[in-house]
């Protein structure tokens, strides 16, 4: 007779496979009740709770079984939609962090080079500059612990610098120029996160804003945005939702309410029953209502990015400029959970103002709707127009009679496909590596006439020459990116490009940054296009959409 070894995983699958098929019934207990009690839910229940007492005291070997539930939790949930998730206590904070106005830090902004916590630039008003931490500073000591060289990620860094706000932290530092270290004691603090990356004329009429994402105080900074443009003369707008992967619903509501006109629909949304039905329409003078606006979106823009390009395309408000969004039409609501967890589950799906909804399909599985990006780019969908099929049942209007579809994302009015002539996997790693951010918080560090320059004569004057590109290939060698030179000479003006632009917001601003990179974006370069030529539009009724009203 033969001994035989289980795997930990040929212990743990059945056990999983058996805990997964209960363990929803279980969870969905804790949230909803019915009249007289339900004695199918019931019974499940406690086959359940048996399975599990089974488990811990009979089973041959050991087995933890806390990690079990929590790993059968996820199991469950991967048979439901991609976005109902469970989040662990230990992680909650974090992901609620991601939305919030603010975080309690020692407000820096930083990057780990060389594996060293290195200060980009400390925030205005926060604790690190008002005791005197500098840009180029890096820390090295944590409450008297050592971090450098030891392989942290940005997850262990905010971990340490983050903290309830009152608390103290002791951070000591290594200054370039100075021979001993420098300690601080700081008291966290409340800390600003923006979400509107930029703002700023690109000349007498057209304004811009990027935003990064939809959180607690986006519409507000959307608002004050919109507002100081208009002031100086704003009569077009291109607003930037590209790669902007969404968030809370009430600021992508309140972003389209500032655009469109009293009473006019926004957004819908429908669950199963009736208990999360509603919709939201515009409610009072919007700052922008007349002139012109155009939304550049590409593959990454989803869910409240897709809410607001709906409202505005289906509206009439807007000219969409870019690449089929994302496709995420479904609502997520938090339930918590009594441990500290949190099920953030979907509860219904959202509709544009025209009746469609815009969540791409997902009955094939989660790795089929992982890899949706994959598909688009052998199909060839974000290289052609041509490449895009959409269902003629899922076929709607805009409110001048426009058609839109449904079924997978926003189409865009005015298709721009993905620019790929630059693009290599060289770049890509040195980026990768932090090779480009080190060499230009060197330089700028290293180079203090900058300080005298303001950002108009360095966008004329300044030049990235091939010694700097020689510096930056050879950081990249330092950080293990092995240089290819035919990839290389390929990107070389992309590079320059993104080097001067990277340099500028190191050394000016956000809005620095982006009025030299979109130099080289493709879908802003046409929105820019489009509204000194509007006849470029085949469709008259487009054109329109660009004159000023």
């Amino acid at each position: 007779m033969s001994d035989t070894h289980n795997s930990k995983n040929q212990i743990r699958l059945p056990l999983l496979l058996a805990a997964a098929v209960v363990i929803g019934i279980w969870i969905g207990s804790s949230f909803f009740s019915t009249p007289g009690g339900n004695s199918k839910y019931n019974a499940s229940i406690q086959k359940f709770t048996q399975l599990m007492d089974y488990i811990e005291h009979d089973y041959v070997d050991s087995v933890d079984t806390e990690e079990l539930l929590e790993e059968s939790i996820s199991q469950m949930l991967d048979k439901l939609d991609p976005h109902t998730v469970y989040i662990p206590p230990q992680d909650r904070a974090l992901a609620e962090s991601q939305l919030r106005a603010s975080f309690d830090g020692i407000g820096v902004e930083f990057n780990l080079l060389r594996d060293t916590l290195y200060v980009v630039t400390p925030l205005a008003g926060g604790p690190s500059e008002k005791a005197g931490i500098i840009a180029g500073d890096k820390i090295v000591k944590v409450d008297g612990e050592n971090i450098a060289g030891i392989g942290m990620d940005n997850n262990q860094v905010f971990n340490l610098l983050r903290g309830p706000r009152g608390t103290e932290v002791a951070i000591t530092v290594l200054r370039k120029g100075k021979d001993d270290l420098i300690d601080f004691s700081l008291i966290r603090n409340a800390i600003p996160q923006y979400s509107v990356d930029a703002g700023y004329m690109v000349d007498d009429e057209v304004g811009y804003i990027k935003v990064n994402k939809f959180a607690e105080n986006t519409y507000a900074e959307f608002k004050s945005a919109l507002e100081k443009l208009k002031e100086q003369g704003m009569t077009k707008l291109i607003l930037d939702l590209q790669n902007n992967g969404g968030g809370y619903m009430s600021a992508a509501i309140g972003i389209s309410d500032e655009l469109l006109s009293d009473g006019m629909l926004i957004v819908s949304q429908k669950g199963q029953g009736t208990k999360y039905d509603s919709e939201a329409r515009a409610t009072k003078r919007g700052i922008f209502e007349e002139g012109a606006v155009t939304v550049l979106m590409n593959e990454g823009s989803a869910s409240a990015s897709e809410i607001v390009a709906g409202a505005l395309q289906d509206n009439d408000r807007a000219l969409i400029i870019g690449r089929r969004s994302f496709g995420k039409g479904l609502v997520q609501l938090p339930f918590d959970l009594k441990d500290g967890s949190e099920l953030r589950m979907t509860i219904a799906r959202y509709y544009t103002p025209s009746g469609r909804s815009i969540q791409k399909p997902y009955s094939e599985g989660e790795e089929a709707y992982a890899s949706d990006y994959y598909q688009r780019f052998i199909s060839g969908e974000l290289f052609s127009q041509d490449s895009v099929h959409f269902n003629k049942d899922l076929e709607y209007e805009t409110t001048s009679g426009r058609t839109v579809y449904g079924g997978g994302g926003i189409m865009p009015d005015y298709f721009v496909p993905l620019d790929t002539t630059y693009a290599t996997a060289y770049v890509n790693r040195l980026f990768a590596s932090n090779a480009v951010k080190e060499f230009t918080l060197d330089y700028r560090d290293n180079n203090k006439y900058l300080d005298e320059w303001d950002f108009e004569k360095f966008n004329k004057e300044f030049e990235v020459t091939e010694a700097m590109l020689n510096q930056v290939i050879e950081i990249g060698k330092n950080n293990g990116v092995k240089f290819r030179e035919r990839e290389y000479l390929k990107s070389k003006h992309f590079l320059v490009h993104l080097i001067k632009a990277q340099l500028a917001r190191d050394t000016y601003d956000d809005n620095a940054f982006y009025k030299i990179y979109n130099q080289t974006n493709e879908i802003y370069v046409q929105a820019l296009a489009l509204f000194n030529n509007p006849d470029l539009l085949q469709d008259k009724s487009n054109s329109l959409l660009l004159q000023k009203r």
